[in-house]
């Protein structure tokens, strides 16, 4: 089971709060549900175009024969809630400076972006992420940019995973699959360091997925960290039964 099933929608709705929180009647449920799948797929696209600034910046690049960045990096979960006046994304990102961009112009071209293909108004709230070493998809992100560069993804998987470790994570797991090392024949790659419970609701299991584009074609990235217990104090996360919590004690079952 918990090798079939994302290990965040697993605990999404036990251990996990839902990325979408509001409520819609019956008959506008489905519009506001497709609108937040198009919110989240507008921003994906956006981050990954390049702004007017990043254009001249790719050209002297190119010159250098350095990498560019996405325009909007470090993006690992967007989260939406509803009220009757606007829409409130929340973007967690492990670079807010660089999002905002100079006096907010960044952030406000993207505020636009989104209300002139919604026909709503947005209001973007940007958390800085504490610990983007312990963030599967920021991982995953990452390995996907080296592999654009042409490292060595035994190399590249190697580095994460001890990095991960002596960050705080419990356990890690990366696994690639493709035309690795530009070889004729797809295949699969995985590297494990520490534990990983994916079974064990309890475990504060992390996912990330991504996409490297490369010469010789897509290398799928997925990337699995144990951040610890729900019940520890040091989780990169907030509980979502904290506030649901009974105030009478848990009855004690005996074995």
């Amino acid at each position: 089971m918990g090798q079939k099933v994302n290990p965040v929608a697993f605990r999404t709705g036990i251990m996990e709060d839902w990325k979408s929180r509001w409520y819609a009647s019956k008959k506008e449920f489905s519009e506001l549900l497709v609108e937040d799948k198009k919110i989240r797929d507008l921003i994906k696209k956006r981050r990954e175009s390049k702004l007017p600034e990043d254009v001249k910046s790719e050209g002297r690049n190119q010159q250098r024969g350095t990498y560019d960045p996405p325009a909007y990096p470090s993006i690992s979960k967007i989260e939406i809630e509803r009220t009757r006046d606007e829409v409130r994304v929340i973007l967690f990102s492990a670079k807010p400076g660089t999002m905002i961009g100079r006096s907010g112009k960044k952030i406000e071209d993207l505020q636009n972006y989104l209300q002139a293909a919604t026909g709503r108004r947005i209001n973007l709230i940007i958390q800085e992420i504490t610990k983007p070493d312990i963030v599967a998809q920021l991982i995953a992100e990452d390995i996907g940019d080296q592999l654009v560069r042409r490292s060595g993804f035994r190399r590249t998987m190697k580095n994460a995973v001890d990095k991960a470790l002596q960050s705080g994570a419990k356990g890690i797991k990366i696994q690639l699959a493709g035309r690795l090392g530009g070889a004729e024949m797809a295949r699969c790659e995985k590297q494990i360091g520490g534990s990983i419970p994916l079974s064990t609701l309890r475990a504060k299991i992390d996912y990330g997925f991504h996409e490297a584009k490369i010469a010789q074609g897509h290398i799928g990235i997925q990337v699995w960290i144990n951040q610890g217990e729900y019940s520890e104090e040091n989780n990169n996360g907030e509980n979502a039964q904290t506030g649901q919590a009974p105030k009478n004690p848990k009855r004690s079952y005996k074995r």
